[in-house]
């Protein structure tokens, strides 16, 4: 196929090029050109907040494109608007983050959504995909969960993997048998090829089956893979929380049991398992992500919209 990814050097749009190229397709991006492009694509440079900044869409056509555009839902009409009439098939990358926060889960497709004017993250989902209903022809909303693998750009089983690396006694928040669902970067990627190939429309939870891992399973792996250095000291949550340590930003991936978990934790995969998705070992995930790492002479791009993540020694310390 034809694809055109939008973004296409960041985490989401560099996992999709990549993996169209190595499915043997004719890959275009188009971002800023701010980092180094996949080997194999070519890159059309624009800049979608700035005026005329579409020029390089104006002409061309393609069998897919895929949205990883995460702020203002502008930016996404636009494009889908420019592309309607020239393009087979349009996906946009949204967030299971679109649905109403409290409702019981575990929460499908069809679970009532957070409210469109919300100002935060969500929202800003939302807003994109109805924005990306501007496309005129087939829609694919992919409702991504927790995601991680190679390249992550926010940092989460990066954070964890360097922590462990420098060994010692480590924080390991509780309960070991935690359930945890995420989907690797290439799983998601290679769905959404095969979705467009396949002209699927509408919106699929994105994410592994509830319980693919377990916190106790992941930090195993991960002390293990990154040198056997470190010494896993689990801690009940409450004791966490009551040292000031906050879950998911202090100690990425964690959340204690209770309704956060169980929304970010337990969602509905049936109909994306049925479409085909497929979600590989945990191992597969942090082994390919420490080797990633490793090969870095320093820190890895971060992205700027998003609060940094981890938990300083001198905090954790003060538990032992």
């Amino acid at each position: 196929m034809r694809i055109l990814v939008l973004g296409g050097s960041g985490f989401v749009g560099r996992a999709v090029a990549s993996e169209a190229v190595a499915r043997g397709d004719t890959v275009t991006v188009f971002n800023r050109g701010r980092r180094d492009p996949v080997p194999g694509t070519h890159l059309l440079p624009g800049d979608r907040e700035s005026p005329g900044g579409l020029a390089a869409l104006d002409d061309g056509t393609w069998d897919a494109v895929v949205d990883t555009w995460s702020a203002d839902a502008a930016a996404v009409a636009a494009t889908a608007r420019l592309l309607s009439g020239r393009a087979g098939h349009y996906t946009y990358i949204s967030s299971r983050s679109v649905y109403r926060y409290g409702d019981p889960a575990p929460l499908a497709e069809d679970s009532p959504l957070c409210e469109l004017d919300d100002p935060g993250y969500a929202g800003d989902k939302l807003r994109g995909e109805h924005a990306a209903a501007e496309f005129t022809g087939p829609l694919l909303l992919a409702r991504a969960g927790l995601i991680l693998g190679p390249h992550e750009d926010v940092g989460r089983l990066p954070w964890w993997l360097r922590r462990l690396h420098r060994g010692g006694p480590t924080l390991a928040p509780g309960p070991r048998e935690l359930p945890l669902q995420y989907i690797d970067v290439r799983d998601l990627a290679l769905f959404v090829l095969d979705a467009a190939a396949a002209g699927r429309t509408g919106p699929y939870n994105l994410v592994s089956e509830p319980g693919h891992t377990t916190m106790g399973e992941l930090l195993t792996i991960a002390a293990e893979v990154t040198g056997g250095h470190a010494e896993l000291r689990w801690t009940d949550p409450q004791t966490i929380l009551d040292a000031g340590i906050e879950a998911w930003t202090h100690l990425p991936i964690w959340l204690p049991p209770g309704p956060d978990h169980d929304f970010m934790h337990r969602g509905d995969v049936t109909k994306a398992l049925r479409a085909g998705l497929r979600c590989r070992p945990a191992r597969d995930t942090v082994t390919d992500t420490w080797r990633w790492l490793s090969s870095l002479p320093g820190d890895p791009p971060l992205r700027a919209d998003r609060p940094p993540v981890g938990l300083a020694p001198d905090v954790e310390a003060k538990l032992w």
